[in-house]
């Protein structure tokens, strides 16, 4: 009858949910630990080190009066006056420009030069080399003279080449007239 006799039930398998538990945890505080540390979390940052500061660009060189001296002088040909003032732009070779500007008085013989923000007359368009490095100006109503000038001119070309290839041919017969 020993077979009759109930067999002693088998031991249960431990359940696998503590042990994947565990290792989740131990595998985030591994994860935690690798983090960066911080070294002072409540104060205030750390200053820092002094670095040297950027020299600010040097500002332009203020116009040095000699030289728009120089070059008026060698160029007061082709200034435009207007009771005995005048406007002038000079290059400034460091802006590639002609970004300085005067205004010049004629006194006799003698300039006086003031600088000035900026031109206030018309820019010369006419009779002045494109190599000068001054740009000289005029007043509107010089600039109207100038083009009726012009103008007249053009008319007067125009009436002269009509005139011209209307003007009756001397008809001399090829043969000189004999």
């Amino acid at each position: 009858m020993e077979d009759d006799t109930p067999s002693e039930p088998a031991p249960r398998k431990p359940s696998a949910v503590p042990s994947w538990v565990t290792l989740g945890f131990v595998l985030g505080a591994l994860f935690v630990l690798a983090l960066p540390r911080r070294t002072d979390v409540g104060g205030a940052p750390r200053p820092a080190a002094p670095e040297e500061a950027p020299k600010p660009a040097r500002p332009p060189e203020a116009p040095r009066l000699t030289t728009i001296e120089a070059v008026f002088a060698a160029w007061d040909r082709y200034a435009v006056w207007s009771d005995g003032t005048t406007e002038v732009a000079l290059w400034n070779p460091d802006t590639k420009s002609f970004s300085e500007f005067y205004e010049v008085t004629r006194v006799g013989d003698a300039y006086y030069f003031r600088s000035v923000t900026g031109l206030t007359r018309l820019g010369l368009t006419h009779g002045v080399p494109e190599d000068s490095p001054l740009q000289f100006t005029e007043t509107a109503r010089q600039r109207e003279e100038w083009l009726g000038e012009v103008g007249k001119e053009k008319w007067k070309a125009i009436g002269e080449g009509m005139r011209q290839s209307l003007a009756p041919t001397s008809a001399t017969p090829p043969d000189g007239g004999k």
